[in-house]
């Protein structure tokens, strides 16, 4: 079963890039007591998520900010060399905290991972956005198979 609005996040850990290298981060040290934007996708580098998904959100930080959210969010079923290796290419590193869910783990707890092996991309995370606050869940927005809608940051802006 999916998450949904009310339902505290689940806990679990995830890899991120820091001065030195990996680094483990906690789903509490990236939601307590922040309200975090948080968006996911089947993969860094990937067209959708290249051209549209990711710029979507670096271009909107500054008004995300000005509606309330402390940190932007983006998480994906690869592993942190890669999202470090994107964050890189995209030029986010100010802007968008990169969280490598490498093994899916996170995505499964949230009910939100789908098969990709047709494509050749093993279990990934379906394309969502969430608003979470102080760890509790407050927007949900998952986009059906194929399609680049309802995870938006201009979709997410909407709602705020």
């Amino acid at each position: 079963m999916a998450i949904k609005v009310g339902d505290k996040v689940p806990g679990g850990n995830f890899m991120t890039w820091g001065a030195g290298g990996p680094e483990p981060k906690s789903a509490d040290d990236v939601f307590a007591g922040k309200t975090v934007a948080l968006f996911s996708l089947p993969g860094a580098f990937t067209p959708t998520c290249s051209a549209k998904h990711l710029p979507s959100y670096k271009n909107n930080a500054e008004a995300l900010k000005e509606k309330g959210v402390d940190s932007i969010v983006c998480t994906a079923v690869n592993d942190v060399f890669v999202m470090h290796a994107w964050e890189k290419d995209q030029n986010t590193e100010d802007s968008i905290t990169m969280l490598a869910d490498g093994n899916g783990y996170f995505v499964k707890a949230l009910g939100l991972d789908f098969d990709g092996s047709g494509f050749g991309m093993g279990r990934r995370g379906q394309r969502f956005s969430l608003l979470v606050k102080d760890g509790i869940v407050t927007h949900v927005n998952i986009e059906e198979p194929g399609e680049y809608r309802v995870s938006s940051a201009e979709y997410l802006l909407e709602q705020l």
